[in-house]
């Protein structure tokens, strides 16, 4: 599979790249960034972090304002950071015109719905294709594999890893939607990538998930307490009891003062990634 340099820059003694290439699952053009720390030099193949962006995000929010290349070239961890959604002027967008739906939402799973089936397939572009196209192209350990994201790529990472057993080594989210069933973005979303409310629901649904039985090993959560959407969205409380009676490791460290920007995900950015580094050693 063929890409596009669009940029690449030098960056704590690694090469940070923006990349683009054509897309079989989102039949779109698609855009992400990969970090390679300097270890590449040792010619050896390194682990990879998978970073999910949130609501109205691109590729660029995480790779500009994250704070994540000093960590990673400490701990010679390649991260990818993929979009939130297709985009472009064939892709259907929120009939509302709002930003919590349609492109920069794709909530990370396969649509079965007119018209968004087509286009936003974004649990494939992440499981399946996007995958095969960094290891063809950069120095992936693809059997060592992290996922990690923000908001609705919080939901994204704790989905798919519980949704795909044994892809991922370790995973973590900051200001994670953790059941989407039940809370407004969610239920929004779901309803019209899905179809009504229903079985499939669940299947995208970290808490209802577990409570079905599905299972990873542990996890690291952070939160902040002067988030706005704490109580509505983001739910951790939920989380907390799901892990708790399915004996699921979990980490839920509430943080005073921080909110859901990239102000709270930079200070605690480069945690995950070490945490992720230990768990990927080997």
């Amino acid at each position: 599979m063929s890409l596009e340099t669009v940029s690449e820059t030098r960056s704590h003694g690694g090469v940070q790249g923006v990349y683009r290439h054509a897309s079989t699952s989102t039949n779109t053009d698609m855009v992400y960034s990969v970090f390679v720390p300097p270890q590449v030099a040792l010619g050896r193949p390194l682990p990879v972090l998978w970073y999910l962006s949130g609501l109205t995000c691109t590729h660029a929010n995480v790779t500009e304002k994250g704070e994540f290349r000093a960590a990673c070239a400490e701990q010679g961890i390649i991260f990818v950071a993929p979009d939130t959604s297709p985009r472009g002027p064939d892709v259907p967008d929120d009939p509302e015109g709002l930003w919590d739906f349609g492109q920069g939402a794709g909530f990370y799973l396969d649509a079965t719905e007119e018209p968004w089936s087509r286009h936003f397939n974004m649990a494939t572009y992440i499981v399946d294709e996007l995958p095969l196209l960094i290891a063809e192209h950069f120095p992936a350990d693809m059997m060592r594999q992290g996922i990690t994201g923000h908001s609705m790529g919080g939901h994204g990472a704790l989905t798919l890893a519980l949704r795909n057993p044994g892809l991922f080594r370790s995973v973590s989210a900051f200001a994670p939607i953790v059941a989407p069933g039940l809370v407004p973005w969610g239920r929004k979303a779901l309803r019209h990538y899905l179809g009504e409310l229903g079985p499939a629901w669940r299947q995208h649904d970290t808490v209802a998930l577990i409570e079905d039985g599905a299972r990873v090993g542990e996890l690291l959560v952070d939160v902040g307490e002067a988030d706005p959407f704490l109580e509505k969205e983001l739910r951790p409380e939920l989380l907390e009891s799901a892990c708790d009676l399915a004996g699921i490791d979990l980490t839920l460290r509430r943080h005073a003062g921080y909110d859901h920007s990239y102000y709270f995900i930079s200070t605690f950015m480069a945690d995950h990634v070490r945490w992720h580094a230990q768990r990927l050693a080997g």
